[in-house]
């Protein structure tokens, strides 16, 4: 297929919908289409996206503290602007602030929504139901969702940034994490991400980690890039942290969709917290043997699984899911 003009709509805090989107738009170039995506994720400005992301990939930021109707504003020039020929909508099928509601039924592109986990709550006071059948296309990326049973829903495996092939070698991602190559001690990594306070959090409950591992194990707390100031001796700018993600030994996290998918499909042990979260449910995307209930109990998990050194999982386990979602995509008609 001739490359085509893709605009991928990655709204929202955090930087789950701009990691997932990342994962569909680095694939697309990677087949030969022109991929733009929209992000506002506060910790946009400081990540590698280009380098990540690839040739054929451009990334729009708009700034974090913008408030709904500037938001709404900068979607709408966007689109007018771009004229794409599909539009990929994550998670929101109404925009993040309702936004693209009215804008949908005059643009005339395939319309693709990524429809994961969603509260219930937010489903039902939205009108979800009916904002959803704007869409050409539901693609449904490796968990359930409320209209996965929608006639135009298709399931893909789980979406990765980065292939199988792409991760660093175990010795390597350990020398990437600051473990000399004669130090066999195994490494738990605390992912900081979501908020920028948990990410703050993140590093706490590393310190404590070391404090109770003592000489045990090498604790690190992954940071993504851009923050100012000194991570202290624990810390690493990293991103992506999937790609280090092999010469991890136990990964402690949340239930983000991208932590969770990236620990299994690496075989990683791996111990979370539930955050609170408005738009999906942390605690259903977990295993019980994946979910803590408390910081405490987080910490002891960890610690547990560091001591007892758990053998790692069948992963890496292969491809993501975003190849056979760009060949979906590829094959909708223009129906608008």
């Amino acid at each position: 297929m001739t490359g085509l003009r893709w605009l991928v709509y990655a709204l929202g805090g955090g930087m789950g919908h701009l990691t997932r989107a990342g994962a569909l738009a680095r694939m697309a170039a990677r087949q030969g289409h022109a991929v733009t995506v929209l992000t506002n994720s506060p910790f946009a400005p400081g990540l590698p996206l280009e380098d990540v992301l690839g040739p054929g990939v451009w990334v729009e930021r708009l700034g974090a503290a913008l408030d709904k109707r500037a938001v709404s504003a900068a979607v709408a020039r966007w689109l007018q602007d771009a004229r794409p020929d599909v539009l990929v909508v994550d998670t929101f099928p109404r925009g993040l602030g309702g936004e693209l509601a009215p804008l949908l039924p005059g643009l005339r592109a395939r319309k693709v929504l990524v429809h994961r986990d969603l509260n219930p709550t937010y489903v039902e006071r939205f009108g979800l139901a009916h904002a959803v059948e704007a869409f050409d296309l539901l693609l449904v990326p490796g968990e359930d969702a409320p209209f996965a049973s929608h006639p135009r829903a298709v399931r893909t495996a789980p979406w990765l940034l980065l292939e199988a092939g792409e991760l660093l070698p175990r010795e390597e991602a350990r020398m990437r994490l600051g473990v000399a190559e004669a130090d066999a001690r195994p490494v738990v990594a605390v992912m900081g991400c979501g908020t920028p306070a948990e990410v703050d959090e993140a590093g706490a409950i590393a310190s404590r980690l070391q404090a109770r591992l003592g000489d045990a194990a090498r604790v690190r707390w992954l940071v993504p890039p851009g923050g100012s100031g000194s991570l202290g001796a624990l810390g690493v700018r990293v991103w992506p942290a999937l790609a280090v993600l092999p010469g991890v030994d136990v990964l402690v996290g949340a239930g983000g969709y991208n932590t969770v998918q990236e620990a299994r499909a690496t075989g990683t042990p791996f111990v979370a917290l539930a955050r609170s979260r408005l738009y999906d449910r942390q605690a259903l995307r977990l295993r019980p043997d994946e979910l803590a209930g408390s910081v405490e109990a987080l910490e002891a998990r960890a610690e547990v699984l560091a001591r007892s050194r758990p053998a790692r999982g069948a992963g890496p386990s292969g491809s993501s899911g975003t190849r056979d979602a760009v060949a979906l995509i590829e094959r909708l008609p223009l129906s608008a």
